[in-house]
């Protein structure tokens, strides 16, 4: 019964990591969860969150009724790659898996909703998820490359490993936009990336935005404990496959500062500059208003949560990036390769996608189906 209640536990949470990420994309999508049968009804994407979430509550439901060690650990250690089980990747006790979820609940929340609409109810509940959310100290679910490539290649398994290096040769890019946002002698920056001679100045007709002049270092430049994000040695590079210590805990200062607490939100931006060596200042106690604050967080979240998908989330819901909207003080290589550092760009993005063409094609849409395309 243990096994089969760990393998229902881990089938729920899957199903809630996949919800959610359809969820948060695009703008309909459909559920089905009957095996061997397909579904021509398209949900909103607000019912896909609300399936994402029902299946986290039935994973905790089942987590309740384990225990940790023993049969459970024994059945985790057989249903986890064995080259994944390092670092934060080792079998998470029931209730750091619990706290996993409350993560992900939150992040449904705070992503799926712009900053402007927030409301007092949806920031306390934030606050709620993540006091009980992922803490320092526990396991979460990892991914790793090893030798044979098993799940993908330590050179081009991951956003980080494809942008590492000249920015001549790399399939993706580093942001001038990323760079600018680590504050004067953060130790992330120095010892992550790198200052090239000259600018790469991309391909005319896919615009300037790409242009940049900064790479991502290979294994980090030996500062002591300082994060790498980028190890292209086999299992060099951990992978969040979902939520994190850091993102929890900005998620948090995001609330309490939103709430009211700014000393406590910037106490918490403290604590993760500390954890992850950035070697910065304090910020907690300095008088910072609630419009610094927020900058603050923003910029953290940024730095901290570079290259672990939540960067789109954050400029939609922060409305940076849709259409109408601009961002101001950019640093912008133009085509010549000059240095523009106070441009302004306009983005002009979707807030979510429309169901893609060649899904409708394959599976029209149903009697009954909310609209697959973005009015917008």
């Amino acid at each position: 019964m243990r096994k089969k209640l760990t393998i229902q536990a881990w089938a729920y949470w899957w199903k809630g990591i996949a919800y959610s990420r359809i969820g948060s994309v695009y703008y309909a999508g459909v559920i089905n969860s009957e095996p061997n049968k397909a579904s021509d009804v398209y949900v909103t994407k607000e019912a896909i969150i609300a399936e994402a979430n029902a299946n986290f509550d039935k994973a905790v439901a089942n987590l309740n009724k384990l225990s940790g060690g023993g049969f459970y650990d024994d059945v985790m250690t057989r249903l986890l790659p064995d080259f994944c089980q390092v670092g934060k990747g080792g079998v998470p006790a029931p209730d750091m898996w619990k706290r996993n979820i409350n993560t992900m609940k939150a992040r449904n929340i705070l992503v799926n909703t712009t900053l402007a609409s927030m409301s007092g109810a949806q920031w306390n509940e934030v606050l709620n998820l993540t006091n009980d959310g992922i803490k320092s100290d526990d396991n979460v679910f990892t991914g790793r490359s090893n030798d044979n490539g098993d799940i993908w290649s330590p050179l081009s398994g991951t956003y980080a490993a494809k942008a590492t290096g000249d920015a001549g040769v790399n399939t993706y890019k580093i942001s001038e936009r990323l760079v600018q946002e680590y504050k004067a002698g953060d130790q992330r920056k120095d010892n992550n990336f790198s200052l090239a001679a000259a600018a790469w100045i991309g391909n005319a007709d896919r615009g300037i935005s790409f242009n940049t002049r900064w790479g991502l270092v290979d294994g980090g430049n030996g500062l002591s404990g300082v994060i790498v994000y980028s190890d292209r040695n086999p299992g060099g590079t951990e992978l969040y496959l979902a939520a994190s210590y850091e993102e929890n805990a900005l998620m948090n200062a995001e609330a309490r500062i939103n709430t009211g607490d700014i000393n406590g939100g910037l106490a918490i931006i403290d604590e993760i500059r500390n954890y992850q060596g950035a070697g910065l200042a304090a910020v907690a106690g300095t008088g910072l208003s609630a419009a610094q604050a927020k900058e603050e967080l923003r910029r953290e979240r940024r730095c901290a949560l570079a290259f672990r998908g939540v960067a789109f989330y954050d400029a939609r819901r922060w409305e940076v990036s849709e259409k109408g909207k601009e961002r101001t003080g950019c640093v912008l290589i133009d085509a010549a390769g000059n240095l523009n550092t106070n441009a302004t760009i306009r983005y002009n993005f979707l807030d979510y996608w429309d169901v893609p063409d060649n899904e409708l094609a394959y599976n029209p849409p149903g009697e009954g189906s909310a609209p697959t395309k973005n009015p917008k």
